[in-house]
């Protein structure tokens, strides 16, 4: 069982390029959802997850499994209406590194930046860059599985 502490964040003032720097494109997709646990499929170039998400907030166990692209593509159909499509950046955030999302389609213009910590006491020491904006951790409707069913909350 893996357990993933991460904070995330809602990033007001989207960084240029030259703290982007390059990213990668994301499709991810929801297959299931049972109160707090949720099953998606996400494929980027050349590779696919299939992740298994359980909890809410802080805290939450993730279980992710390598699939081939073949798989993936298959289960793609079983997602719709649960879809986001990003492209995400890898970004120092001073002793830590960021995932910056820049959300596309319906989602265009939303951009979180998350980071992921090893203990729940790293997550609480971490003093973010001041760009990354409102922390959105444990929020409703700002995972990414209710932003794929719902959009972005109001």
């Amino acid at each position: 069982m893996t357990t993933e502490i991460e904070r995330k964040f809602l990033v007001t003032e989207i960084p240029g390029a030259d703290v982007l720097g390059p990213g990668t494109r994301l499709r991810q997709g929801y297959l299931a959802e049972d109160g707090a646990v949720q099953v998606r499929v996400r494929i980027s170039e050349g590779s696919a997850v299939l992740t298994v998400k359980a909890g809410a907030g802080l805290v939450r166990t993730e279980v992710e499994v390598g699939i081939g692209t073949d798989e993936a593509e298959a289960l793609w159909p079983h997602t719709g209406g649960r879809r986001i499509e990003k492209v995400r950046h890898r970004v120092d955030a001073g002793s830590r590194v960021a995932d910056v999302d820049l959300y596309e389609g319906v989602l265009e213009g939303l951009c979180t930046a998350e980071v992921e910590f090893a203990a729940e006491s790293e997550a609480a020491a971490f003093d973010p860059p001041a760009w990354f904006g409102r922390d959105l951790t444990g929020e409703d409707g700002w995972d990414n599985a209710s932003l794929a069913r719902r959009g972005r909350p109001a």
